[in-house]
């Protein structure tokens, strides 16, 4: 079997998109679930300035990441097989600061892995051009549309309320890990063909 780079966001891609919503409600005084957030700005969300939210980000960030969840019953199966056949390369907007509370947390819940890159902004073109991916996994919007059409490549767009948007033709909608490991799999075969 041919050996495929498949790029991996981790925030609200392996990890559920609700992950900060309880810190959000509990700072807020929100009662917000995941169908509340329809843009992915969350600042303009809870209503407060970006410069606001960046400084509770700082203070909540560690704690938010250290804590959350896998996003669904599949994952970890999909990447426990996927590690044995492909490179796991997770590309990931969160900060620099954060490589060792993520990498406790890979450890912790054991998500498999190859490679983990946390590159401090949403502009992942270059981490996707250097890793040479394959196929991306990622839940926000214009970062699937610009890797899919900069890079040529498929991307995985995880659904969610914040992502509903039209998309370029290689960008897939899934709904979760099985629905992604259908279509690369899918897409793998085709290829060899």
């Amino acid at each position: 079997m041919s050996t495929h780079k498949l790029g991996i966001d981790i925030d609200g891609t392996i990890t559920c998109p609700t992950s900060f919503i309880p810190y959000i409600n509990r700072s807020f005084n929100l009662n917000l679930s995941l169908k509340d957030l329809t843009i992915y700005d969350l600042s303009k969300i809870i209503g407060i300035s970006s410069s606001e939210f960046n400084n509770w980000m700082k203070e909540n960030e560690s704690d938010i990441y250290s804590n959350a969840k896998l996003v669904d019953e599949h994952v970890m199966a999909v990447l426990n097989k996927w590690y044995e056949e492909h490179k796991l390369i997770f590309i990931s907007a969160r900060s620099q600061d954060y490589l060792d509370v993520t990498q406790n947390w890979f450890s912790h819940t054991k998500v498999p892995n190859h490679h983990i890159e946390l590159i401090g902004s949403h502009n992942k073109l270059e981490a996707v051009k250097r890793h040479d991916i394959d196929v991306f996994f990622e839940d926000k919007h214009d970062n699937a549309c610009d890797i899919s059409e900069e890079c040529d490549i498929p991307v995985l767009l995880f659904n969610t309320p914040y992502n509903q948007d039209p998309v370029p033709k290689k960008v897939i909608r899934v709904n979760n890990w099985q629905e992604a490991q259908n279509w690369v799999n899918f897409y793998i075969n085709h290829e060899k063909n």
